[in-house]
């Protein structure tokens, strides 16, 4: 059996690296080599909580409501001048098996269902209580944001788990995301929120789940339907003197309305810049150092701390110490102040770490400005994804995190070979897709190709030299799969074998809706490099999201959830959300586990 037949899209692709707790000797090394925690008592003191969260992200926001509505005094301090992190800038998929939303819908999940597809899907690194505390919390946490704050959720009907063929797999998926919500509920703290990654077109309403519809107007009479009704939900709105706000924006503007009738406090401008910790490094975490608006002092927590401040994406030097190169801190679309400053301070306080070499991969175009991070454009038909020797390696189809694991993987025997890999498709594809924001037919922008990340050519051996790949070596691989495609199966890396992989599909395609043949010129061809929605490795956490020294011991008084802390899912993504899910959903056990100590 060949290398690339062993990796079924049916099964989560687990390469061979370090176990989930292999980051705990890391997170102690560098709790000796590090500072310890200073003595802070000259600090001045600019206040006093019964908790102090980190971050003001999806899991911050929702720990801190939590909090709150436990009866407990709050304060949320966040690094950036906006609100919201990068759950703000996300399509604010939420991944959260057998909850109201879906269960009301008749998504026919269970606990049994649902712990068995965990399970599978993250594999026995990450320790079964963990596992569970997720399942069984989720639920409550969304009945719980949902009854006090403004937010509502809709099911994202279709949207298949990403092993959709592994026991407990759902082929039409477990993932939600925000209703629709009106922005003017948070009157002038609305110009604080931060910045979607991909804005709204103007006048238009517009779910995540309407993407897969929007990318097929010009071909897809549902495809012009969800346009139209994009645009009328948007006409509506604007009728009524609304500011509608959808995705990220809807689930970041519904938490900061909690909390603000909840009246908890939220600084801005307010990085953190140490725990304190009683007696020194070692002893109980009982409060922080932070900056407020360039002025630093210390704020007291009577009775914890929760970091929930993000990963490292923007941390160059600290994706050198852990992630393989190549790297870049300029591929990801995480929020910009997520330099890992939670998890350096989780060390310094003892804290061990792990998941430190992982993130939230996706195959990304280097596009000037701001990297483009691929979903639909390298599954739609027509399409294919080749390495350096111009030979396909991948299912292009298959789940994002899974293709740059790949990629990594291959590249490490023979650096350069698989980074960067190129996305090829033709005209016939440009004639019928969305591209990124382009609408079909449409030319793309100079700087694309004056950056190096898209190339242009009429004949197949052009295109190969403009990517520097071998001429005869992508002829071949083109007549392959052009051969594959007319008859719509792919024995050599099984694109369109799950439901996940027809996703982001043409359901006029046929008889594959992945497959269609490369052959109408130009031909196109953009440059794809590991880029991510976060890291995802961090603080070690238990069930009840408690801050673990390397030995398992528990540190006092620290908590963390989110990318702040090492992943629940381990090195896979069990589908659309299991970012959002797990972090609000642990930032939720960590205020109750607060509350009932």
């Amino acid at each position: 059996m060949t290398e690339h037949q062993d990796r079924s899209p049916t099964r989560p692709a687990l390469p061979s690296r370090r176990t989930v707790l292999a980051g705990a000797g890391a997170g102690a090394l560098a709790a000796t080599v590090l500072p310890g925690s200073v003595a802070h008592a000259a600090e001045p003191t600019l206040g006093e909580y019964d908790v102090v969260v980190v971050g003001s992200g999806a899991s911050g926001m929702t720990a801190a409501l939590t909090a709150a509505k436990r009866g407990l005094s709050v304060l949320v301090v966040e690094k950036a001048p906006t609100f919201g992190g990068s759950a703000a800038r996300s399509g604010a998929g939420i991944w959260l098996p057998n909850n109201s939303v879906i269960l009301g819908a008749g998504v026919p999940d269970t606990p049994q269902k649902a712990a068995q597809y965990l399970s599978a899907v993250v594999g026995p690194a990450v320790p079964a209580d963990r596992q569970g505390a997720f399942l069984a919390n989720g639920p409550r946490m969304l009945d719980f944001v949902m009854a006090n704050s403004p937010l509502k959720f809709r099911f994202m009907d279709g949207y298949s788990d990403y092993y959709p063929n592994l026991p407990g797999g759902l082929p039409n998926g477990r993932s939600i995301e925000p209703d629709q919500i009106d922005g003017n509920v948070l009157g002038a703290e609305l110009a604080r929120l931060n910045p979607a990654y991909m804005p709204v077109p103007a006048g238009m309403v517009v779910f995540s789940q309407d993407y897969k519809w929007l990318n097929l107007a010009a071909v897809s009479a549902k495809g012009l339907a969800v346009s139209t009704e994009c645009l009328a939900r948007g006409a509506a709105a604007a009728l009524r003197g609304e500011k509608p706000l959808t995705m990220g924006q809807a689930l970041a503007t519904g938490l900061r309305a909690g909390l603000l009738r909840a009246g908890v406090p939220l600084w801005l401008n307010s990085p953190l810049v140490d725990l304190v910790q009683e007696g020194g490094a070692g002893g109980a975490v009982t409060g922080v150092v932070v900056e407020k608006e360039g002025v630093r002092g210390m704020v007291r927590a009577r009775k914890g701390v929760v970091i929930g401040s993000g990963g490292f994406e923007h941390n160059a030097q600290m994706r050198a110490q852990y992630q393989q190169q190549p790297i870049g801190t300029e591929w990801s679309v995480g929020a910009k102040e997520n330099t890992g400053d939670g998890i350096r301070a989780g060390q310094r306080a003892g804290a061990a770490t792990a998941l430190m070499e992982d993130s939230w991969w996706g195959p990304t175009i280097p596009l000037p400005g701001e990297p483009y991070f691929c979903l639909a454009e390298r599954t739609l038909p027509g399409g294919l994804v080749v390495n350096r020797a111009g030979a396909r390696f991948v299912n292009e189809a298959a789940p994002y995190s899974d293709v740059v694991h790949v990629m990594y993987e291959k590249d490490r025997g023979t650096t350069g070979s698989h980074i960067p890999a190129w996305l090829i498709v033709d005209q016939n594809y440009r004639n019928r897709y969305l591209f990124k924001d382009i609408l079909p037919t449409l030319p793309f922008p100079d700087a694309w190709y004056d950056a190096g990340a898209a190339k242009k050519a009429w004949t197949w051996d052009s295109l190969a030299n403009q990517i520097g790949v071998p001429a005869g070596a992508l002829r071949s691989t083109l007549n392959r799969f052009n051969t594959q495609a007319w008859n719509g199966a792919d024995p050599d890396f099984h694109r369109g074998d799950t439901a996940y992989d027809h996703y982001y599909t043409d359901p006029a395609v046929r008889p594959n809706s992945c497959l269609a043949p490369v052959w109408v010129p130009p031909f196109y061809a953009f440059k794809i490099v590991p880029g991510d929605l976060g890291t995802k490795g961090g603080i070690v956490t238990d069930a009840r999201a408690r801050a673990l020294r390397a030995d398992g011991s528990v540190i006092p008084g620290l908590w963390a959830a989110g990318n702040a802390s090492a992943a629940v899912m381990g090195h896979s993504y069990a589908g659309a959300g299991s970012t959002i899910g797990p972090a609000m959903t642990f930032g939720y056990v960590a205020a109750n586990d607060i509350a009932d100590a």
